[in-house]
């Protein structure tokens, strides 16, 4: 397997290599986001939920539930709202807001490399197989007329390995950044949630 490697590598004029790498970093990204937005999601549903539970006004009942979830990004939300007391409802949405602003780009970090390995790993793949082409053509044409049909067959047939692999990193790249996207929106969703409650415990017209 390794000699087929080597081979694959020299015919694409290293572009397979290239690819592979493109394959790992994008692979590392997608296992990272994964863990990542399992957590922040679930962390964000159970703050939701304790907020739900929490009385009107009940300012100790905020920090309380912030203090629960010390590392998670939608508990800044809530002790900004409770920081905001003061404020009225409408400063006090600002300056979640502001809140929010600051944490979703932490939401979509390192996509951009999903996206790069969507559009770059096909243009890699078909610039490997033009070049693995050039080469087979280039050796067939100094055997001459003795070349047989196998040998171009052959040649032509490893050259779009290349572009084999690129299609595969392109697919499974836009399947996990879709979803990664989807993920990112569902998040956003999940904090305006947490925003008007937080607003609502504050300003809300339920009893104290």
């Amino acid at each position: 397997m390794w000699n087929s490697f080597i081979e694959l590598s020299t015919l694409s004029m290293g572009v397979i290599p290239v690819l592979v790498v493109l394959f790992t970093v994008g692979l590392a990204v997608v296992i990272e986001r994964l863990w990542f937005f399992h957590r922040v999601l679930n962390q964000g549903a159970a703050i939701e939920h304790d907020l739900k539970r929490t009385g009107y006004r009940d300012l100790d009942g905020l920090r309380a539930v912030a203090a629960r979830f010390p590392g998670a990004m939608q508990s800044v939300l809530v002790t900004t709202g409770a920081d905001s007391q003061a404020a009225d409802a409408e400063a006090a949405e600002r300056l979640i807001d502001e809140s929010i602003l600051e944490v979703v780009p932490v939401m979509d970090r390192n996509l951009w490399v999903l996206d790069t390995a969507v559009t770059l790993g096909p243009l890699l793949g078909l610039l490997g197989t033009i070049f693995g082409m050039i080469k087979t053509f280039n050796v067939l044409g100094n055997q001459g007329v003795g070349a047989g049909a196998g040998a171009v067959t052959g040649g032509i047939g490893e050259a779009l390995v290349a572009t084999g692999v690129g299609l595969f990193i392109a697919i499974v790249g836009l399947i996990f950044l879709n979803y990664f996207n989807k993920r990112v929106r569902l998040g956003v969703q999940q904090m305006e949630l947490i925003k008007i409650t937080v607003v609502n415990r504050l300003h809300g017209g339920g009893a104290r």
